[in-house]
This record gives C-alpha cells, sequence and structure tokens, in this order.
C-alpha cells in the first residue's frame, strides 16, 4: 500500500501554520491583559500553583473569556504561568516579583487622577476614546489605580467599556454655550418643582442633605474635595426634583446632572463659593421645611442665576495634567 503522501504533506503545513501562528507577535489587547494578570498575581500575593479561573479574571479584567484564555496562552510560553495536565492554568513556582509589592491605591491617588482625567477631558487634550494603557503612560499611574478611576467614572456614567478593550468618554456640557443652554433649560424646570401640587419633602432626606452640607461647610477645603461636592450638589437637586412627585421632572435633572458630572469634577470657582453654594442650599431647605415653597423657589432661582454667572478658569493649556 502506497504511503498517503498527500495527507502527510498536509499535516506538516498544518503544523507549521500552528507554529507559525503560535511565535506571532502578540496583539496589544494580549500585552495589556496579560500584564493586568500579573499585576493580580503579584498584588494578591497568589502563591504558586494556585489556579487562574479565565471567568474570574475575565470580570476583574472587564472583558470576555476569550481575550483572557490568549493572555495565559502567551504567558505560559514566557513560563510566567504554566498550562495544567490536564486543563487550566496555574501560578508558576518562580514567577517573578517585583522589589516591593506595589502600594494599594489611596482615595488621594485616585481622585487626583481623577481630577486630572477631568481637567484634560474639558481642555481637549484627552481624545474620545483611550485604553488602560493609553492612560498609564499618559499619568505615569500604576494599573490598579487607573483601573479604579475608571469603575468609578463607569458608575457615574462618564465612560463607557467599547466592546474588546478600551474606554470612551460619554458627551459632556463641556462648551460655554452648552453651560448656558444647561443653565436657563434648569431655570424653566428646577424652580417649578418646589411649586408642584405634589411636592412633598422626605425629612429623613433633608436631615442628610443638611448634615452633608454642614460636614462640607467645615471640612478644610482642596481640590480633590470637588469630587464630593459636586456629588452633594447633584443629590440635592435631584432630591428636590424627586420631592415634586413629577417623574418626568426628575429624569430631566437627572440627565442634567449626568451631562454635567464630568465637566463639573473639576472645581475652579475657590472655596468661598462653596461656601455660598452650601449656604443657599440651606437656605432652600429652611424654606421648604416651613412650607413656604414660594420662597423656596424664588431663592433656588436666585441660586441658579448666581451660578450661571461663574465663569469656569480656562483649562486649555497644552501642558497634560498631573495626577500627583
Amino acid at each position: 500500500m502506497k504511503p498517503n503522501v498527500f495527507c502527510d504533506d498536509m499535516k506538516q503545513k498544518s503544523s507549521t501554520a500552528k507554529s507559525a501562528v503560535e511565535k506571532a507577535s502578540p496583539s496589544r489587547l494580549q500585552r495589556e491583559l496579560s500584564a493586568g494578570i500579573m499585576d493580580l498575581i503579584r498584588s494578591e500575593g497568589l502563591a504558586p500553583g494556585t489556579r487562574l479561573a479565565e471567568v474570574a479574571l475575565a470580570e476583574r479584567l472587564h472583558v470576555s473569556r476569550t481575550p483572557v484564555r490568549a493572555a495565559l496562552k502567551l504567558l505560559a510560553r514566557r513560563k510566567l504561568v504554566h498550562a495544567g495536565a490536564s486543563r487550566g492554568y496555574f501560578v508558576a513556582e518562580a514567577a517573578p516579583a517585583s522589589h516591593k509589592a506595589p502600594p494599594k491605591p489611596s482615595p488621594d491617588d485616585t481622585d487626583r487622577l481623577f481630577l486630572a482625567i477631568a481637567r484634560d477631558r474639558r481642555a481637549g487634550r484627552l481624545p474620545e476614546e483611550v485604553s488602560e494603557r493609553d492612560l498609564m503612560q499618559r499619568y505615569d499611574a500604576t494599573r490598579p489605580i487607573v483601573q479604579r478611576v475608571l469603575s468609578k467614572l463607569a458608575e457615574v456614567a462618564a465612560v463607557q467599556r467599547k466592546p474588546g478593550h478600551g474606554w470612551r468618554f460619554q458627551p459632556t456640557l463641556a462648551d460655554t454655550q452648552a453651560r448656558d443652554e444647561s443653565y436657563r433649560y434648569r431655570l424653566l424646570i428646577e424652580p417649578a418643582a418646589l411649586l408642584e401640587p405634589g411636592f412633598k419633602l422626605d425629612p429623613a432626606w433633608a436631615a442628610e442633605m443638611r448634615r452633608r452640607h454642614q460636614e462640607m461647610l467645615a471640612m478644610p477645603w482642596s481640590d480633590t474635595a470637588s469630587i464630593a461636592l459636586y456629588e452633594m450638589n447633584a443629590a440635592f437637586h435631584e432630591g428636590l426634583a424627586a420631592a415634586s412627585g413629577n417623574r418626568y421632572l426628575l429624569v430631566a435633572v437627572q440627565q442634567q446632572n449626568r451631562l454635567r458630572r464630568f465637566g463639573n469634577y473639576d472645581w475652579t470657582f475657590g472655596h468661598e463659593r462653596v461656601i455660598v453654594n452650601c449656604r443657599e442650599h440651606l437656605a432652600i431647605l429652611d424654606q421648604l421645611e416651613a412650607g413656604q415653597n414660594e420662597a423656596a423657589a424664588a431663592l433656588l432661582r436666585r441660586h441658579l442665576e448666581g451660578a450661571a454667572k461663574l465663569k469656569r478658569s480656562p483649562a486649555n493649556s497644552n501642558t497634560p495634567s498631573k495626577a500627583s
């Protein structure tokens, strides 16, 4: 019987092609994910022999299992992890360790990076789409800090993960004209919300707002406090809209806060304006708790008119913001 030369030749070509694929340069996503896996191994102190579950890694790195599996194969070829006898991957016996364990991101670290990204987006220095690696290189930040900041941005709908990898910034009210239009719109609906026939103030919410404003007045001011300031302000205005009992007014205010959020995290109006802002909010609460809704609506209108007149400091320098 003659040997099947054709089949042998096809097997050899298939083997050669497979070898060529395996030796091909890894993709950018594979490199980023393999670095992220090694960061997790080191930061969590995973012992040699610990199984690296694809599902858990995919959830931690916010991707599907397929790119994680490819990254694990890349690490296995580099002998940074090893494949099991049957299936799965495990921490290698001699996985290279960093000279010292990376410190856990502190709130100040994440808030500083948060503000640097907000300033650069407002100034047009950051593109609409970025990757974790882009942000790490630009701000000289570690992957855990960048991931924490991106998670926070995603929570407030400032960014959205792209299919595959990378992030896209959501639309904001960035330019002066959009900001002016926003305040004119808010002046139309927010004071009116206090005069709705179904308006009912929640005493627990009012007490919580009063406590948060008094704490803001008492705390020493720092740039990183601007994030908490905006969230407190957003909660105040949304709470008033919710008390109106009109769901459409509430949705409108929530949408405005979402669009304004990222552009307003970087507070540029000074500490004195923080004090004015808090005191005006508290005065509005005083009138509402006294049942004087018309007086409260007049105060809210005056508050919004004053805020609309504030001019933001320029953020168009060509120098990238610093995260620390």
